[in-house]
């Protein structure tokens, strides 16, 4: 495939200065939209014969030729990567040419840089939406497992990173799931956003021509057709909520990065990771670093970035089309692989993670974490709420005090301060016992927890990412 020219040049002299032309080039990254570019020229190549304007045998010899490009270029990429043609649509029009002659010529008739380039990144989106959504699906059922494995496994819940309530691991890794769910939801509705064709739209006002747009939607997999040119050509708001998608999801990663990293510490010693997920220091011997999930963490704030950078290039753009537009696709790119490339690895990580359960349930059950337990138990002998908070506080400061548990205080002190109650405190306050109450839906009830499992892999079975609220 040689020099491929330019597909514009009539009113200019000479040949562009070789620095700006570098400057000018964009198929270093929007090389990975050939295959779009060229399904787009397919469809548009039909379109062409629908309208009159190729005869049967051109639109064969061009479609031919794409098709061969398609599979040459699926078998080595290397003439794409090593081509001097300013963008993707240069190259595979001098592709084309090599294979049909000046019949090529025939087949930007009525259409524009703009609205191709717009078709091709609608194309790679919707495609690059599916591939999240398989990756968001491989990790709910990754977190979904583990849930199962530790539907009862008593766990320290925080608030203000402060021992607050015992969960159950299973609850915990649920709540991600819950998260999950959620960045599939956005990614479905901006796929259904992105899935409407702006081919045909010309440069700006229409391509002049008797083209069936809807026709040609279809052909391409689009729900429809954009309705106004200027806005087809210039719209980016689906890559920006793609990136917006992208971003929700990797806050989602961070925080349970974040959880994880903090479970593995020796401090907390919940968690440990499988040894093909973690390194070692190059001084100390000792380590295991959860590099993994800082990277995950680390790699937020860059689809961040990205997010920003797509959303400030868009601000204040006049219509219609304008190369500053020429930015948006390594932003995006950027964006979804790197979304891509946590999910993969949380997913590897969450199948691979252990919970030292002995550590973890005596965990839960230290620092009075059943002192909101022992106030519903005042609650339950007709005690007003504010009143048992404040009497269960000052039983927790004669625990401190005494260095133990609450239901460890000596016999005398729990006489003096709970006369009222005539239980067991030891059995009534055990983390078994405190997880338990809190079968309400939505709670951290072992019994809740393998409900909540069941719905999911119903879920999981039958339609994840299908809304049923």
């Amino acid at each position: 495939m040689s020099d491929p020219g330019q597909l514009w040049g009539g009113r200019f002299e000479g040949g562009l200065d070789p620095a700006f032309a570098e400057f000018n080039r964009s198929l270093a990254v929007d090389r990975r939209l050939w295959a779009q570019d060229i399904a787009g020229s397919v469809a548009w190549a039909n379109a062409l014969a629908r309208a009159g304007v190729l005869t049967e045998g051109e639109r064969t010899r061009i479609v031919a030729a794409l098709q061969q490009i398609a599979a040459e270029l699926s078998a080595d990429p290397a003439p794409l990567h090593a081509s001097p043609a300013e963008d993707v649509h240069s190259f595979v029009e001098a592709a084309l040419t090599e294979k049909v002659g000046a019949l090529a010529r025939k087949l930007h008739t009525g259409r524009s840089r703009n609205d191709q380039v717009a078709t091709d990144f609608r194309l790679w989106c919707m495609a690059a939406i599916a591939d999240l959504r398989r990756g968001v699906r491989a990790l709910v059922e990754a977190l979904v497992d583990l849930a199962e494995q530790h539907a009862a496994l008593p766990l320290p819940g925080y608030t203000h990173l402060q021992r607050a309530q015992p969960v159950t691991a299973g609850h915990h890794a649920l709540a991600y799931v819950e998260m999950l769910a959620r960045d599939d939801g956005r990614l479905r509705d901006a796929h259904a956003r992105c899935a409407v064709s702006p081919l045909g739209s010309g440069a700006l006002a229409g391509t002049a021509f008797r083209i069936d747009r809807d026709a040609l939607a279809r052909e391409l997999g689009f729900a429809g057709a954009t309705r106004n040119s200027l806005d087809a050509v210039s719209d980016r708001d689906f890559a920006a909520e793609l990136a917006f998608a992208c971003s929700l999801v990797m806050a989602h990663l961070s925080r349970l990065a974040e959880d994880w990293i903090f479970f593995c510490t020796h401090e907390a010693g919940f968690l440990e990771l499988h040894d093909s997920i973690a390194t070692g220091s190059s001084l100390m011997p000792q380590k295991k670093n959860p590099d993994g999930l800082e990277l995950i963490r680390g790699k937020a704030g860059r689809v961040f970035g990205d997010l920003h950078a797509l959303l400030v290039t868009l601000k204040g753009l006049p219509l219609a089309y304008d190369k500053d537009l020429q930015e948006d696709k390594a932003a995006l790119f950027d964006a979804v692989d790197q979304t891509r490339a946590c999910l993969q690895t949380a997913e590897r990580i969450a199948r691979e993670v252990t919970f030292h359960e002995a550590r973890c349930t005596a965990a839960a059950a230290a620092g009075c974490m059943n002192a909101t337990d022992l106030a519903d138990l005042l609650v339950r002998k007709g005690i007003p709420f504010r009143d048992a908070h404040e009497r269960a506080g000052k039983v927790v400061r004669a625990a401190l005090a005494h260095g133990v548990e609450i239901e460890d205080l000596p016999a005398e002190v729990v006489r003096e301060l709970l006369p009222e109650l005539d239980v067991d405190l030891r059995a009534e306050l055990s983390v078994e016992a405190v997880l338990a109450r809190r079968a309400a839906l939505g709670g951290t009830a072992p019994e809740r927890v393998r409900a909540e499992i069941e719905r999911w892999r119903a879920r999981l079975a039958t339609g994840f990412g299908e809304d049923e609220r």
